[in-house]
């Protein structure tokens, strides 16, 4: 039950629409910034996001594990999770005070926020 749960807040977690306070992420230089050194953290989650490509963390018990590129404007991610792949999905990101926000296909899909730590 956890896992299928957790499976959920995963798929989405780098993944709706994006609120007007957030200001966007316009190019992967800018991202960098804001990842290089922290965790991206919401419950249950936590996650290193590497300026070089890396995703590394754990999503409740299990490992999380994955890369990205910046491509065309969005945050390409592909990732595992307990051994489950989540597959590619390219996102917009948007920042604010100390959070960051994930929106799953292009910006069209599901939400996900995380603390800047």
């Amino acid at each position: 039950m956890f896992r299928r749960f957790f499976l959920v807040v995963l798929a989405c977690a780098f993944a709706g629409p994006a609120l007007a306070e957030f200001a966007p992420v316009r190019n992967a230089e800018q991202f960098k910034q804001l990842v290089a050194g922290k965790t991206l953290t919401r419950p249950w989650v936590k996650l290193e996001v590497s300026p070089n490509g890396v995703i590394t963390g754990k999503g409740a018990r299990w490992d999380v594990t994955g890369n990205w590129i910046w491509r065309d404007g969005f945050f390409c991610r592909d990732l595992i999770w307990g051994g489950t792949a989540l597959g590619y999905n390219c996102q917009e990101v948007r920042f604010k005070d100390g959070r960051i926000r994930f929106t799953s296909d292009k910006g069209a899909g599901k939400h996900a926020d995380f603390r800047l730590d």
